[in-house]
């Protein structure tokens, strides 16, 4: 019985991902469960979606050394990198295009701190879907499949690392040797840690969004839920968009691939699952009222059937009683005419 129950627990997210999916009817049941076992089951998935995103991104890190490795040594100025600063001896900036490039548009400038121009680079690889933008005290990255992007302080990561200056030579010797495996398991955690949160915090807004639309559904459909409730099954509703954001992801680590109209794609989808489980749910409601109404109607049938079998008893039981009672009334009546039959004739002989 113990070993039922723990493969129950063991398999319960597995099946709720798959009854997510696949069986729409099952979200009030899973919603009523809670919002705590709600926001542990969308914290599962979306720390799915960051190991996948981190592998990506390890993956993109390891391209990216290589190719930049034999770039560094023929084709990049000299450089220094000194308490949390990187300084390119090169006065202009540097332009790597998206054909040169495995990451994707890459520009570096070490020599502005203007926020302006810093927001016009970070629109140009936004543009392309993907890029890289190296700075003077940081790096922001641009995948095809996050939202927005992300920055990187060098003095956070390579402080962690245990580096505190180096130069184009001590680049080359480092991402040339083994200690590289280091590099590849911080920038794992490090994203990890921040595209975890952000895609939580994102998912949770866009269930927020769900919950309201949903709301107002169940306003046309006329059925009172709370707003909890609503937003447990919205959090269930958004599962088979957050696995195609993994797809979305998973495609954009080999293929240079941009879908412009996924986050509509992505909201709609969860949308549709949403309202049909709610009119689903609708339908199970009349469907259940109709049952009711069906079983009151037998069972009225069934009190009337009674109440009428008892009657026809109780008048059995009367007719019964009747026929007793004239048949006593005429065995009396036959024993007084016997008795006054038996006494005549000592009467005579007086």
């Amino acid at each position: 019985m113990n070993e039922e129950k723990e493969q129950k627990i063991k398999m319960g997210f597995f099946h709720k991902i798959w009854d997510s999916i696949t069986k729409i009817e099952k979200y009030p049941d899973m919603a009523a469960e809670g919002l705590g076992k709600a926001l542990a089951y969308i914290s599962k998935i979306v720390a799915i979606l960051a190991v996948i995103l981190c592998l990506g991104m390890v993956y993109q890190t390891y391209q990216m050394i290589q190719e930049g490795v034999q770039y560094l040594k023929h084709e990049f100025p000299e450089f220094s990198y000194k308490e949390g600063k990187l300084d390119i001896l090169s006065e202009e900036k540097i332009i790597i295009s998206e054909e040169d490039s495995y990451i994707g548009k890459t520009i570096i400038d070490t020599k502005t701190e203007e926020e302006q121009t810093i927001n016009q680079y970070v629109n140009e690889i936004t543009k392309t879907g993907r890029g890289m933008l190296i700075l003077k005290d940081k790096v922001i990255l641009k995948n095809g499949g996050m939202v927005g992007t992300i920055s990187y302080q060098y003095e956070e990561i390579l402080t962690q690392m245990g580096i505190t200056e180096f130069t184009k030579q001590t680049v080359i010797d480092y991402v040339s040797g083994s200690q590289v495996i280091v590099l590849y398991i911080s920038v794992f955690l490090t994203i990890f840690v921040y595209s975890f949160v952000m895609y939580l915090l994102t998912t949770i807004s866009n269930a927020v969004f769900l919950s309201i639309f949903g709301y107002l559904a169940t306003w046309f459909a006329r059925i009172k839920m709370r707003f909890v409730a609503i937003f447990n099954m919205s959090i269930y509703a958004l599962t088979l968009s957050v696995f195609l954001n993994m797809i979305y992801i998973a495609i954009n680590i080999f293929i240079d691939f941009n879908m412009e109209y996924f986050q509509v794609m992505y909201i709609s989808v969860a949308a549709i699952y949403l309202v049909a489980s709610i009119f689903l749910l609708k339908t199970e409601f009349l469907k259940r009222q109709v049952e009711l109404m069906k079983l009151a109607e037998t069972q009225e049938r069934v009190r009337k059937e009674i109440e009428e079998q008892e009657e026809k008893e109780k008048q059995e039981r009367d007719k019964q009683e009747r026929k007793e009672k004239d048949k006593e009334q005429q065995e009396e009546e036959k024993d007084k005419k016997d008795n006054h039959l038996g006494g005549e004739p000592e009467g005579s002989n007086a």
